[in-house]
């Protein structure tokens, strides 16, 4: 039985400009409404999606949001950590090496702000995520306390051959995985949604069996895999679409509330 339905944002519940549709925020208010638990799932802080909660009205006291991909789960109310995973300074090592050698913009986030590093200037991360602190500094400066991921953001054109050519001790290193065009993220090694999501499904002693989730890119796919109804947009990348138990309509024409008011008829 379905009690939790988990949802990325940017291309799956958010249209092309980064909206909920009225299709999509009427369907999710009436599960949420018949109590089934509407769980966003994204690699932003909760504040950079705030917006989004209070459309859904996602704002009960045990209603919570998946964040930094995995690495957070977070009380919407309370702002209370159900779970954390992240990274010390150390860990970020090789990937500092990394970039230095080959001149490429990076922040790192801690579970509370963004750290642009100005060493090689160039990136477009502020262009992408709002509602969020951003701090100035180099590389060296970083303090020492866990960092949830670290980001490329360029322009597609720029990233897609860097992202041909990552060394492939680097990926085996952290949990490498593009979520936009223009974002490639670093993560802990055994860090994805679906983590997140085990350890809000065991608070509410539930499991996979009880969970939908819908997705389109590989910082999805874990989720889609473990979800016993794992739905992927028709907008997917191929390699997730192959792991999906059924493809939805796209991200533009209403797919997550299409597939819902097939799936919880008899609910609604």
């Amino acid at each position: 039985m379905i009690k939790m339905i988990a949802l990325d944002l940017d291309n799956t519940l958010l249209n092309s400009n980064k909206e909920i549709s009225k299709r999509n925020e009427v369907i999710l208010k009436q599960l949420h409404e018949q109590g089934i638990r509407v769980v966003l799932c994204t690699g932003r802080p909760i504040n950079a999606i705030w917006p989004y909660i209070e459309q859904l009205g996602l704002t009960k006291p045990d209603d919570y949001t998946i964040t930094f991909n995995g690495g957070l789960v977070i009380n919407n109310t309370s702002r209370e950590h159900l779970f954390e995973l992240g990274m010390k300074k150390a860990d970020l090592k090789p990937l500092f090496e990394y970039v230095n050698n080959e001149k490429i913009p990076l922040n790192v986030l801690d579970f509370e702000r963004v750290y642009e590093l100005n060493d090689y200037p160039g990136s477009i991360y502020r262009t992408v995520l709002k509602n969020i602190e951003f701090n100035n500094l180099a590389m060296h400066d970083l303090p020492e306390t866990i960092y949830s991921k670290a980001v490329m953001a360029i322009e597609p054109a720029e990233l897609s051959p860097i992202i041909a050519k990552l060394p492939a001790d680097l990926k085996a290193h952290y949990h490498a995985v593009q979520s936009q065009p223009m974002i490639m993220e670093f993560l802990p090694k055994n860090l994805n949604k679906a983590v997140g999501l085990k350890a809000l499904l065991d608070h509410f002693n539930e499991d996979f069996s009880n969970l939908m989730a819908f997705g389109d890119a590989d910082n999805d796919l874990e989720m889609i895999e473990a979800a016993v109804q794992g739905i992927v947009m028709e907008n997917g990348l191929p390699n997730v679409k192959a792991a999906a138990t059924a493809i939805t309509d796209t991200n533009d024409n209403d797919g997550v509330a299409k597939y819902c008011e097939r799936y919880f008829a008899t609910l609604l």
